[in-house]
């Protein structure tokens, strides 16, 4: 299994609707995209700035091409993404799972 973590950063103040917009757009695409087995989106408040980290789940770095394209250490990026973000950063980075852990239910998101 790959996880694959992308971070970016946004105003604490549209935080909540960078969330909403990425329910519209990259998670929804996780969730159409075989072989992508979840996302846990998460976020940190710093003052004026909230980080916001994605850690997706792949069964393999097929899976990966198949949601990211040809260059799957590339961000994707949606189009409404530079009216939200601070910078794009351009990569992401990618880890092999070597262990998991679950104990219990967290459908929070």
């Amino acid at each position: 299994m790959i996880a694959r973590i992308w971070r970016g950063i946004t105003l604490a103040e549209r935080a909540d609707a960078y969330l909403d917009y990425l329910r519209e757009t990259g998670l929804r695409d996780y969730e159409k995209t075989s072989g992508n087995r979840g996302v846990k989106v998460l976020r940190r408040i710093q003052g004026e700035h909230c980080e916001i980290m994605l850690v997706s789940l792949w069964d393999s770095m097929d899976a990966v091409r198949a949601f990211a394209g040809e260059n799957p250490d590339r961000s994707v990026y949606y189009p409404e993404d530079d009216q939200f973000l601070l910078e794009m950063e351009p990569l992401v980075h990618h880890y092999d799972v070597v262990a998991s852990l679950s104990t219990g239910s967290d459908d929070a998101f």
